[in-house]
Order: C-alpha cells, then sequence, then structure tokens
C-alpha cells in the first residue's frame, strides 16, 4: 500500500478534525484511496469511533451500483439506453422516458415517488410505486434541464428485476459485489454499524433516526457500506475489472448526459455518475445521504486516487461531505501529483505495414506525429505534440479512432501504383510526407 507522505496525511487529518467539530457530526471518517488501496484513513468523533470496517449507510452512492447493473445489461444487448421505459417496465403513465433520460437525471421526471418520505418511510413493492407514476410525475420536458430524480433510480430497478428475473439486491450481490469482493456491503445494516443521528440544533443533544427498508426504492439508496469496500469501488471506478463492466463502458459513464450547473458549469451528470470540476480536474463519483447519514465518493480516474467518506449525522449534509470529500482529493492530488508511468521498451518489431506509416506526416503547415504502441496494439497520432488520438487496427490499410478528437474516425492508408504509402487520409484530411506536397 502506498502511503501518503507525512505532511499530506497531516493536512488531511486536519481538513477532518476542523470540519467534524465545525459540522458538529458525531463521526466522521474520509479515506484516501490511491493505486486501488487505502493510502490514508483520517477520523474524528467518538459516537461511534469511526475504523474502515465500520458500516455506514451510503445512500444515492447506490445509484452508480444501479447504474452500473444497467449499463452491463446494455452491453450484453439485452437493453439499448434510448429505448423507452415502456419498452421493459409497462403500466406507467411516462413509458416515454428513456433509459439514458433516467440514468442522466435528464428526464424532467419528479424527485420523488407518492407518499410519505420514502427515506424514512417503510417502502412500498414495485407494482403500488409503478401505481403511482402518473403523467403529471414529469416536472419538466426531458433534456430541458438537469432535474435530480431518486424515482427515477426505483423505475431503473423495476427494470433490472423484469429484464433479468431477478431481485435487485440478488443481482447486485451477484454481479458486483462478490465479483470485487465487497462482503460488508449490505442491503440492510450488518454488525458494527454507526448509528444515524439528528443533532438538536441548540443543546446538541442525539436523537437516533430510523433504518427504513425502502423496498422499491432500494436501487436508489438503500446500501450501507464501509470504508474498506468503498475504496474496492472506487478502485473499480478509476480501473474497471472486466469481469464486471469494459472500461470503455465506463468511460462512457463518465461522460455528462446534462450540466447541472449552467452559471459556472462546475458540474454535470454522467450515466449515473456525477461529475464535479474542481480547477482543471475532473472528478467523477456521486454523493449519497438518507436520514442520519451522508455519505461521498470522488474520484479522479486519471491518476487512480480517490475520497470515500461518512458521517452519521444527516445535519452535515448542506455543503459538508461532499465538499470535504473533494478538498481532500485536491489536496492530495496537489501535494502528490500521480508519477508518470515508466516507460518501457518494446520487444517486438510492428507488425507489417505498421512501420511504414509511423513517422511526421504533414497537413497545411500543421505537423502530425504518428507513433505506434505495442501494448496496446495501436497507432497514436500527436497533432502539433498539443492532441492526441489513438486508431486501432479495422482491416488492411484501416484504422479506427478510438479516443481523442478522431474518436470514431477513420484512418486511411493510401498507397500509390508501386505499392509504397503516399498519404495518410483521416477523415477526408490528407496529411502528406513533407509539407512541399500537395494534400
Amino acid at each position: 500500500m502506498a502511503l501518503l507522505l507525512p505532511e499530506t496525511a497531516r493536512k488531511i487529518d486536519e481538513l477532518v478534525a476542523a470540519a467534524q467539530s465545525a459540522g458538529r457530526t458525531p463521526s466522521l471518517v474520509i479515506g484516501v484511496v490511491r493505486d486501488g488501496a487505502l493510502a490514508h484513513l483520517a477520523t474524528a468523533g467518538e459516537h461511534p469511533r469511526p475504523d474502515a470496517d465500520l458500516q455506514y449507510r451510503i445512500g444515492s452512492i447506490s445509484k452508480t451500483m444501479t447504474a452500473t447493473l444497467v449499463m452491463q445489461e446494455r452491453d450484453a444487448g439485452r437493453l439499448r439506453l434510448d429505448d423507452p421505459l415502456a419498452e421493459h417496465l409497462p403500466g406507467t403513465a411516462v413509458g416515454s422516458l428513456t433509459l439514458r433520460q433516467l440514468l442522466g437525471h435528464a428526464s424532467g421526471l419528479q424527485r420523488e415517488p407518492d407518499g410519505p418520505w420514502w427515506e424514512r418511510a417503510e417502502g412500498v413493492d414495485l407494482a403500488t410505486l409503478l401505481r403511482g407514476v402518473t403523467a403529471d410525475k414529469i416536472a419538466y420536458p426531458p433534456h430541458r434541464w438537469y432535474h435530480y430524480s431518486n424515482l427515477a433510480y426505483g423505475l431503473l430497478g423495476g427494470v433490472l428485476e423484469r429484464i433479468t428475473g431477478t431481485p435487485w439486491a440478488d443481482l447486485l450481490r451477484q454481479r458486483i459485489l462478490e465479483p470485487l469482493g465487497m462482503r460488508r456491503t449490505t442491503y440492510a445494516a450488518t454488525e458494527p454499524f454507526a448509528r444515524g443521528y439528528v443533532v438538536h440544533p441548540w443543546h446538541d443533544t442525539l436523537r437516533e433516526e430510523p433504518r427504513t427498508d425502502t423496498r422499491a426504492m432500494a436501487p436508489a439508496g438503500q446500501l450501507w457500506s464501509t470504508v474498506e469496500d468503498l475504496t474496492r469501488w472506487a478502485a473499480f471506478l478509476a480501473d474497471p475489472d472486466p469481469r464486471v463492466l469494459a472500461a470503455e463502458t465506463l468511460t462512457e459513464m463518465c461522460a455528462p448526459v446534462v450540466i447541472s450547473d449552467l452559471d459556472s458549469w462546475s458540474g454535470g451528470h454522467g450515466l449515473g455518475l456525477e461529475l464535479y470540476r474542481e480547477g482543471e480536474r475532473v472528478y467523477v463519483g456521486h454523493g449519497g445521504s438518507m436520514p442520519g447519514y451522508v455519505a461521498a465518493l470522488a474520484v479522479h480516474r486519471p491518476s487512480r486516487t480517490a475520497v470515500v467518506g461518512f458521517a452519521n449525522s444527516y445535519g452535515f449534509r448542506s455543503g459538508g461531505i461532499g465538499s470535504l470529500g473533494q478538498r481532500a482529493l485536491t489536496a492530495v492530488l496537489d501535494a502528490e501529483p500521480a508519477l508518470a508511468r515508466p516507460w518501457q521498451p518494446t520487444a517486438a518489431a510492428p507488425p507489417a505495414g505498421v512501420a511504414e506509416v509511423t513517422g511526421r506526416w504533414w497537413w497545411m503547415g500543421v505537423t502530425l506525429d504518428l507513433t505506434w504502441d505495442a501494448a496496446a496494439g495501436e497507432l497514436v497520432a500527436h497533432v502539433r505534440g498539443e492532441r492526441v488520438s489513438r486508431f486501432a487496427p479495422e482491416g488492411t490499410d484501416r484504422w479506427r479512432g478510438r479516443s481523442g478528437p478522431e474518436n470514431g474516425e477513420l484512418l486511411a492508408v493510401l498507397r500509390d501504383d508501386t505499392g509504397q504509402v503516399a498519404a495518410l487520409d483521416i477523415a477526408t484530411f490528407l496529411f502528406t510526407r513533407t509539407p512541399d506536397q500537395e494534400p
């Protein structure tokens, strides 16, 4: 395990101690994750004293796992993201909304289901939940703007159950928790766990909150977990286990469906993941809250660095745990930027036809340097040394962009009458070997 430097660890400890004192929360814990392992645990408070195996309720971080289950079904060909809800979950008056819109909080669906506040009341079954989903539950037309909806994730859980024939909790355990070794992430509280409280504003007494079974709304926020287990989940979001989800699918989940803050563009929402901008960095993750509990998860994917955190006071929610987690993550990255991955020489020569297209190319005075990545089996294009696109083989003299500005575009190798490479055609832009040649 790569531990933080003492001065960095001290900074995180100071942030957590100050936040616990100012926020008047019974217990607070922040875990820093680097390269897939817990690098530092900062704790404050004694009710109870936190540790890495103590359960807290994670609230809406549950949604990130529900979204992953949906993407598994998409990758298996059992649904499409632009399928209308009615195709998989008939019987509601909002069946025209798509799965993509529901995942990204762009559907306009209202925030909560009918009835008492679902987070603090005993839940209902799926049939009862669906009976309350009437046409007036659409607050805005889809994609008008960002509108967070817990109800959307109750419906997505219903979609998963209808498609797989397996209850959401069982599906989650089989598909995510067991493969990733998350044995302390459970549907209901399992000792040892922190009790959740509301702190009285005038005399600092504690009122313990109920621990409800939210049933049909469970996919939106039911789960309990620990720092150790959320470390595994954060590591997965940074570098996914292909047994659970393909890397390119997780990258797709991190692309914004909607911007949540149109004034500053400081955040957005992908397919089940929240996006947070901190200066030049973008973090992915999610916040969570249930009565008596708040939780945070923020991941910087390029450096495989993350922060997870819990507190057992609902009053710590406003401007609290999420902001603290992001500040802690930024402090770690500022103090200890990730080291560059070591360069390794290539043992074998490039395949036939590859070496002759590598090197420098020109278009309208602009340089393009084409190199070979043997480990990935891809061509890497560096335009002006600034933009980078990667191309995977698609056939003889054909390469398809898979990242960067040319993602999805075709690179075709053009040959002259003698079979020699004469030019590159990248999305109709012709690159030649010297700047003097006509394109």
